[in-house]
This record gives structure tokens, C-alpha cells and sequence, in this order.
């Protein structure tokens, strides 16, 4: 059975407000029957581009995580304590996942690091918890703040773009990730590091690829819509 989780309804700090959806807990696999599945055991499904990651999720009635829904995710975990390595928020670092290179490719979701800085699950504010958003594999993004209807980025990212003034913290300080960004015009969004990105993974990580690419460490994530 795949797991979803609920994500609580949030306001942005620029006070754009996501309504609440379902998540996958896991980033995709791939099925014994060829279609995505959503479970602890399943390695992520890579090499797939980002065209094929939005079919995978359409075929079993679902979507792709859109910029927006990232967003929230990320803001709704970087307010909690429990999230902090210190316990507190904006004390110490807030966790990032596998990334030190202890793994040579993408783990399942049940896999526990030997390096305990390696801290996979963060923890929403209903108590939800939601594996690799913050290594492990990079993640395709539908972007729907500077992307055009096929979730392309289409502009460079203004100075006020919630991809950009979301995080709390500065690029590649306190565990938020390198979030860096310029004119990709053309390109698709990817999140949250990978098994190899070190102090660049976290969950406001942003960067990009040539949508038609396919990688061993870009993977997939799906949304669902509440109650479906």
C-alpha cells in the first residue's frame, strides 16, 4: 500500500498560503508491477526524466510536488523543534540526510545511516513525518511560482520569489541547503540533494536540470489532493 501523509494548510512568510494535501512519505519507487509505489522498502526510481516522473505520478492518480508544495513542506519542518539539531529552532542546524557520501547510490527509505549527522525523517507540525526531503536523492519539482504550464521554469527568479525569501536562514547556513538561484530559464527544478551533495543538501536545496536528463541521483516524489 503506498503511504501518503496529510500536510497541514500554510502560510508562507511572504503570506502565500498552500491549502493542505497529501504527500508521499517516501520518494518513489518503481513497483513490481511498473508503476510508482510509495513505500519504506522500495529504492527511489531514478533515472527517469522529468517528463516520465510527471506520467509515473499521473498514472496511479496522483502529481508531481509542485515549488509550492515543497515550500511548505520545508517552512512547516524549519518551524520545529525537534527538526533542530539543537532542539530549538534556529539553534544549530536543521537536519540534512544522506549526503556525507557513507552510500555509493539512492537507499530505500528503510535504510539507516551509520553516520548519525545523517538525520533522514523531519517532523510537521501534525506529527506527520516525511523520509528524504532533505538528501538522499535529488527531487523533480513541477515549478509553479516561475514555471509555465508544463512546470518549466520560464523566468529568471524575481528578488521576491518565495523559491528564494522562504528560507529563514541564508544560503548554506544553519542546514538549510544552497538555494542559490539565477535566470534557468528552460530548465526543471530540482530539490534536496543527494547521497553525495555534503553542506549543499537540506530542505530548501534548489538548483536544476535539462528536463529530458535522466540520473542515477534525481528522483521523484507525488502529491495527492486531500481525501483522494
Amino acid at each position: 500500500m503506498n503511504t501518503f501523509i496529510t500536510v497541514p494548510a500554510t502560510s508562507l512568510p511572504n503570506g502565500t498560503i498552500v491549502p493542505s494535501f497529501q504527500v508521499g512519505a517516501y520518494v518513489c519507487s518503481k513497483g513490481e508491477d511498473g508503476n510508482a509505489a510509495v513505500t519504506s522498502h522500495g529504492k527511489p526510481w531514478v533515472n527517469i526524466d522529468f517528463e516520465e516522473a510527471k506520467a509515473a505520478c499521473t498514472e496511479i492518480g496522483a502529481a508531481l510536488i509542485t515549488e509550492l508544495q515543497w515550500l511548505a513542506l520545508a517552512w512547516n519542518a524549519s518551524q520545529q523543534d525537534c527538526n533542530w539539531t539543537s532542539g530549538k529552532v534556529g539553534a544549530g542546524d536543521l537536519f540534512q540526510g544522506l549526503r556525507n557520501g557513507t552510500v555509493n547510490d539512492a537507499q530505500a527509505g528503510d535504510y539507516v545511516s551509520s553516520d548519525t549527522s545523517e538525520q533522514r525523517w523531519l517532523t510537521l507540525s501534525n506529527g506527520e513525518r516525511i523520509c528524504d526531503l532533505n538528501g538522499n536523492v535529488y527531487q523533480w519539482v513541477f515549478d509553479d511560482v516561475q514555471g509555465n504550464e508544463k512546470g518549466i521554469i520560464a523566468s529568471d527568479f524575481a528578488k521576491d520569489s518565495p523559491s528564494v525569501v522562504t528560507p529563514p536562514f541564508p544560503t548554506r547556513e544553519k542546514g538549510m541547503g544552497d538555494y542559490a538561484a539565477w535566470d534557468w530559464s528552460g530548465f526543471a527544478l530540482i530539490r534536496g540533494g543527494c547521497w553525495y551533495s555534503a553542506s549543499h543538501a537540506g530542505v530548501f536545496y534548489l538548483l536544476y536540470d535539462w528536463p529530458g536528463y535522466r540520473y542515477d541521483n534525481v528522483g521523484f516524489r507525488c502529491t495527492k489532493p486531500i481525501g483522494l
